[in-house]
């Protein structure tokens, strides 16, 4: 029984502890949540006091709104676009490193243009815009260069992708037409077979060969000569007599002829 009552009492103190855990995280992520509102909150106000500052006032509180936009802008571009591509690409976390270095000089930047808006004494101010302008153009142009190179990165990553799906697509496309391969080996066939037994003569002519014509007789010595560029022999006239059957060509299917008889 004791046991028990001590099994019991455990227990209630573990759902206890685990429902203070789960309540102060659940604070904790509220006050997250809340802290980046207003940040995200300000931070547009600003940026649009900012834009209205650079549009509506002229001389040093204008510049100084302006150079303030621009380096905000930059870099919070630049923030965004790193912290995407080291999602997926790992090798851009010393890129990182060094944003986050350069983020040191951003802030110091932007919070001295801050203070400078709020300076009565417009003349001292003026005389140091052009070592802030200076200032800001090192810190954007590095901020760019950072961004743009993490930007083009992923492209030639996505090109590459690209040119290996197109590939490997053409190459399925070619083994599911396979039929068409199949279809051009008989016409292939097709085309030698048509060419004749004359296509040897004609392909030693087309090579440059000029290889004499048979003649028609197989016992005539008198072959014209015009392949080799001499004048054509006429042939002599035959007599008319009825041709010889001994003297024609046998092949191997037919039966020889029987002899005669001297009777």
């Amino acid at each position: 029984m004791e046991a028990a009552i001590t099994i019991l009492a455990l227990l209630f103190v573990a759902f206890i502890a685990l429902g203070v855990y789960a309540t102060v995280k659940a604070v904790g992520a509220a006050k997250r949540g809340v802290d980046r509102t207003i940040t995200q909150a300000r931070r547009t106000v600003e940026d649009t006091t900012l834009r209205a500052k650079s549009f509506g006032q002229t001389g040093v509180a204008g510049e100084l709104a302006q150079l303030r936009l621009a380096l905000r802008t930059s870099m919070r571009a630049t923030q965004d676009a790193l912290q995407a591509g080291v999602a997926e690409d790992s090798s851009l976390a010393e890129s990182v490193g060094l944003f986050r270095r350069l983020s040191a000089h951003g802030l110091e930047l932007d919070d001295e243009l801050k203070r400078l808006e709020r300076e009565p004494d417009r003349a001292t101010v003026a005389a140091l815009l052009p070592q802030l302008k200076e200032r800001t153009q090192r810190i954007t142009h590095s901020a760019d260069s950072l961004r743009w190179a993490a930007r083009d990165r992923a492209r030639q990553f996505a090109d590459d992708d690209l040119d290996a799906l197109n590939a490997q697509i053409d190459i399925e496309a070619g083994a599911l037409r396979h039929w068409t391969v199949e279809e051009q080996r008989p016409q292939q066939a097709s085309g030698a077979a048509s060419q004749g037994p004359g296509a040897g003569a004609r392909r030693a002519h087309d090579a440059g060969v000029d290889w004499p014509e048979p003649t028609a007789g197989a016992g005539n010595s008198s072959t014209a000569d015009e392949s080799w560029g001499g004048p054509a022999r006429e042939e002599a006239p035959q007599a008319i007599t009825a041709p010889d059957p001994h003297l024609r060509t046998r092949y191997p299917w037919q039966k020889a002829a029987r002899p005669e008889t001297t009777n």
